[in-house]
């Protein structure tokens, strides 16, 4: 179970920190392009909106693994 654990925690940071450059990209394409700023914009949004979903789905599995333990 330990190996279950350390896989899903290095998961979790690859995608935390996955979501930091992209949301860091899109910043900087939203201050240099104003012609693709919507794109730009609706991409951060996903980009935030994967990291909750990321996060409530990782929490969810340490309740049912914890509820089940």
């Amino acid at each position: 179970m330990q190996y279950v654990d350390d896989i899903s925690n290095v998961v979790l940071i690859l995608i935390r920190i996955g979501v930091v450059f992209r949301v860091i990209y899109c910043l900087l394409r939203l201050m240099t392009t104003e012609d693709e700023a919507a794109q730009f914009r609706r991409r951060f949004r996903n980009a935030v909106a994967f990291e909750v979903v990321a996060e409530l789905v990782f929490v969810l599995k340490g309740l049912i693994i914890g509820y089940f333990s």
